[in-house]
């Protein structure tokens, strides 16, 4: 019988050996010794005995036996060798006991390497086992830029708090965002307190380290045993039906990156209670959603509204004969706001869009507003309320913050149209929106720079977060390309520090600040003239220029792509890429004025350089750019990148401030920079010695 199992695994190594050698690729086991260098290790470690994951058991230690099997760690070898007898000997031992002696394995960036125990391990993969006990040595690299890396100690800190070892992310924060998911959970979750222990390991006589035990110190875990053997099972039934899906064919998600997503959509506790059936049509609704990670998290940006948006001819009949809408069917449409406009200006921006577009279309649209939509449960009970019983076909969603709880609905209800307002969203489900408002900066700056006695400009912003940062630096480099000695003093309003806005005023004004450029718009129920560029003074502000977001022309042109039966057309065909509208000057939803109060020379200046802006024809962001410290970015000649506008985690070399460090805002800010906030860029003293 072992013998017929020896052969049959053999045929399963040949057949992998033959796939390596006919793509090129070296097809035995990959030897550690060849992968990583002791100059590129901070230390080795001792994990003592654990259970570890064999789908993680990739390679062998040392060249010795690595070409006795292929790269699948099958057996090469004929049945008849002393190789082949001592295998199918190995294979009788497990049929009728199991293998139960441990393997002693290195293990590097959350893959094992076998020490002692290559044809165990043979043997539970023919047998598609999960797991084998085995004494652990952990190499440790240095820290480096290298992402992989990044993700590695990132695991080896999640292995420290939760001594789970089995799920892999192939992207930055996915160890945080899981630990995040089951801490909320309420039934399987939950933390336990940090207590220090000691404990001790026996390894064996003949264990990599010489025999004998070994005191271990260390904090007790986080989750308890029952949430661990919860989190195991859970995630082997996800792990099976991915692969029924079709996972293993997308290269770039693992089966942790698709678990995480899961679970952020369903949540943790209905994860562990959903059957393999289950998990399989939940991963089916929400396949797209994987696609885009593959994808790296690619997005469709348009950066204009399309350029006919009239019906087409067939539209045209269609609608002539039987109107899609009109006053007896008008097209239901609900904006969800997270507080009541009169107290945000954000808000109150949103609102005078949604009065737009009642004037514009008049009967064939009806509004809904909700403004008590503050957490992710109430905004998904009023989104479910919307759809079920109000019948609304178009929802909006006006904050960032509300993306997680848009998706899901958008996942559960694939005929409504979701769209949330936030820039470079990856998600395929729903369609994202947000103004280019760092061309209006720019002029903006321009202005300062130009007025400027002191040649210190403040500036206040709020989040660092997507888009923010390319304002900030349209601002200053709109200041310094008319003021090359202009400099921007960067003041943060949602740092922890910052209790009364006041205190940034009054330090703005001792740093000798003549000019601030401040939120867009005021407050309706709390007059102030601080807004906009304008002139800081002992008395009252003088307000300068005001960048204004013109929502209602954004909501008009989306209404209008709906009503002619365009939404598709829109769609860029790719499943794999989302699409998040970014108009800015040219289409009218960002408008700048100037006051009169600006010298008519500086006034004709700007308008030339809008022009040019509405016209495509100049970009601020060309041409030689220098960060902070006189990096050179972009070089003469050359214009950045869109997604490289976006995701701009630097600041011009005139601005005098930094980005903040997450653990430096209120905690009133930390949840959206959590989710959208910008990674500044890393410094180049970074050190760890791996413990």
């Amino acid at each position: 019988m072992s013998i017929e199992l020896y052969e049959k695994a053999r045929k399963l190594g040949q057949k992998a050996y033959k796939k390596e050698v006919s793509q090129g690729r070296y097809p035995y086991l990959p030897v550690l010794d060849d992968i990583v260098k002791k100059e590129d290790l901070v230390s080795d470690v001792s994990l003592g005995l654990i259970d570890i994951p064999l789908d993680r058991v990739v390679g062998t230690s040392s060249a010795g036996r690595t070409q006795a099997f292929a790269s699948n760690f099958m057996p090469l070898m004929d049945e008849k060798s002393e190789f082949g007898s001592k295998w199918s000997n190995l294979c009788d031992a497990h049929l009728d006991e199991g293998i139960r002696d441990p393997i002693k394995v290195y293990e590097y960036l959350n893959y094992y390497y076998v020490v002692e125990g290559n044809k165990r391990v043979s043997v539970l993969k023919f047998f598609e086992a999960d797991s084998v006990p085995a004494f652990v040595t952990r190499r440790v690299p240095k820290l480096t830029d290298d992402e992989e890396i990044k993700i590695y100690y990132e695991f080896m800190d999640f292995n420290k708090k939760t001594g789970v070892n089995f799920i892999w992310f192939s992207h930055q924060g996915g160890y945080k965002r899981l630990m995040e998911q089951v801490r909320v959970s309420k039934k399987y979750g939950g933390e336990l307190e940090s207590v220090a222990t000691v404990s001790e390991v026996s390894t064996g006589e003949d264990s990599m380290d010489g025999g004998g035990s070994v005191l271990r110190s260390a904090e007790s875990k986080i989750w308890s045993d029952d949430t661990i053997l919860e989190l195991k099972a859970a995630y082997r039934r996800f792990a099976k039906a991915f692969k029924q899906k079709g996972g293993d064919n997308l290269e770039r998600v693992t089966t942790g990156d698709a678990f995480i997503i899961f679970v952020e959509l369903r949540s943790f506790d209905s994860v562990c209670e959903m059957s393999i059936a289950e998990i399989e049509e939940g991963i089916t609704a929400m396949w797209q959603e994987f696609l885009v990670v593959n994808d790296e998290y690619s997005v469709d940006v348009s950066l204009n509204p399309p350029d006919d948006s009239k019906p087409n001819l067939f539209t045209q009949l269609a609608n002539s004969i039987n109107p899609a809408y009109n006053e007896s069917r008008p097209l239901k449409i609900a904006f969800l706001f997270g507080s009541d406009p009169t107290q945000s200006d954000w808000i109150y921006a949103h609102e005078l869009g949604r009065n737009h577009i009642k004037e514009v279309f008049g009967d064939k649209i009806s509004t809904l507003k909700i403004t008590t939509a503050s957490s992710e449960d109430d905004l998904m009970a009023a989104i479910e309320d919307l759809v079920e019983n109000q019948n609304v076909e178009v929802i909006f969603t006006t904050t960032t913050r509300m993306v997680s709880a848009s998706l899901k609905c958008a996942i559960k209800y694939p005929n409504v149209k979701i769209l949330n307002c936030s820039l470079n969203t990856s998600h395929r489900y729903i369609r994202t929106y947000y103004a280019r408002l760092y061309e209006a900066k720019f002029l903006s700056g321009m202005v300062a720079g130009a007025l400027t006695q002191t040649n210190n400009i403040g500036y206040i912003a709020d989040y660092p977060i997507f888009g923010v940062t390319a304002n900030i630096n349209a601002f200053a480099l709109g200041a310094k390309m008319v003021n090359p000695m202009a400099k921007v003093f960067l003041k943060w309003s949602t740092l922890k520090e910052n209790r009364h806005m006041d205190d940034i005023y009054k330090s703005l004004y001792k740093e000798g600040i003549d000019f601030i450029s401040d939120k867009e718009m005021i407050i309706p129920n709390k007059a102030s003239r601080k807004f906009g560029l304008y002139k800081l003074t002992e008395g009252e502000p003088i307000n300068i220029t005001m960048t204004a977001y013109n929502w209602g022309v954004l909501y008009e042109k989306l209404i209008s792509i709906i009503l002619n039966g365009k939404w598709n057309s829109t769609d860029n065909g790719d499943e794999s890429k989302p699409i998040n509208y970014w108009w800015g000057l040219s289409a009218g939803v960002v408008e700048f004025i100037v006051s009169d109060k600006v010298p008519a020379e500086t006034r004709k200046l700007v308008e030339v350089f809008e022009g040019l802006i509405k016209e495509d024809k100049f970009s601020p962001f060309a041409g030689e750019l220098y960060s902070q410290g006189g990096k050179l970015l972009l070089e003469k000649g050359k214009e950045l990148e869109i997604e490289d506008i976006i995701k701009m985690n630097w600041l011009a070399d005139n601005v005098v401030g930094e980005i903040p460090d997450l653990d430096e805002l209120s905690e009133k800010a930390k949840p959206i920079v959590e989710m959208r906030g910008i990674h500044k860029e890393e410094k180049d003293d970074e050190d760890s010695d791996g413990s």
